[in-house]
């Protein structure tokens, strides 16, 4: 699954470093990359505030110092073995950057980090071109 989702994630990163002629006006043509981080625990529990902006400082920032957002959330989704919606706290990571493969490199390590540090299955990624001006 992880590796479909790289896959997708190059596609997407290609399509964001050729963007239509005049698509960017108003700025740059960057990647935005949303990360979803679950926060329970699978042995009880939930990932604490306190490790999480640890993890965050630890992981995240050093791979993207120029910038990024941390939301809180909730989220839901179906399990494939049950068929029963889930929900859960979750955190999202958005990330406004160039496109290409170290960045792609550098997320799959966030996230691959994540999941060993905390006991998780997976760590949701989306991606797309966007347009941006800071």
């Amino acid at each position: 699954m992880r590796h479909v989702v790289v896959l997708a994630a190059a596609v997407l990163v290609g399509c964001a470093m050729n963007p239509p002629v005049g698509a960017c006006t108003l700025g740059t043509p960057l990647l935005m990359a949303d990360l979803f981080f679950g926060r329970p625990l699978p042995a009880g529990g939930a990932v604490t505030n306190a490790d999480w902006r640890d993890f965050l400082a630890r992981e995240v920032t050093p791979r993207f110092p120029d910038g990024l957002t941390v939301l809180e959330g909730y989220g839901q989704w179906r399990q494939r073995d049950t068929n029963r919606a889930t929900s859960e706290p979750s955190t999202v990571v958005i990330i406004v950057t160039q496109p290409g493969s170290e960045t792609l490199r550098r997320l799959d390590a966030i996230r691959e980090a994540y999941n060993v540090r905390f006991h998780q299955q997976s760590v949701g990624l989306a991606m797309e071109s966007v347009c941006a001006s800071f």
